[in-house]
């Protein structure tokens, strides 16, 4: 999978809904952008706990827009592997496969 034309994709995708619904759009980004500030828990924590939902949900746009911001924001290759052990042991052999895809991405999205 090319997480990069896939995050691409996606983006055009949203921009286009939000020109059709910007109240549900901007609904949106404002509880993501709420809910991912430092606070109790890191940015970095809450990036990878979205990226464990994403994994359960099974939903490979999440997994890649959760694995760039948990890059930015300064996750390793190693707590990725962490999270995705323990999305494992909850979800079973599909958050196995999808865990898979998400170390894909960090590798893909981190080059």
């Amino acid at each position: 999978m090319d997480f990069k034309a896939l995050l691409d994709d996606t983006t055009k995708n949203t921009k286009s809904f939000a020109a059709a619904h910007p109240d549900g759009a901007n609904g949106f980004r404002a509880m993501h952008k709420a809910a991912l500030v430092d606070g109790a828990l890191s940015v970095k924590d809450k990036e990878l706990q979205c990226i464990a939902i994403g994994i359960v949900k099974q939903c490979n746009d999440c997994i890649g827009f959760h694995v760039r911001a948990a890059i930015k924001a300064g996750a390793t290759r190693e707590e990725l592997a962490e999270t995705v052990s323990v999305t494992i042991l909850m979800g079973g052999g599909p958050a196995y496969m999808y865990g898979a895809r998400a170390m894909e991405a960090f590798d893909q999205l981190s080059a």
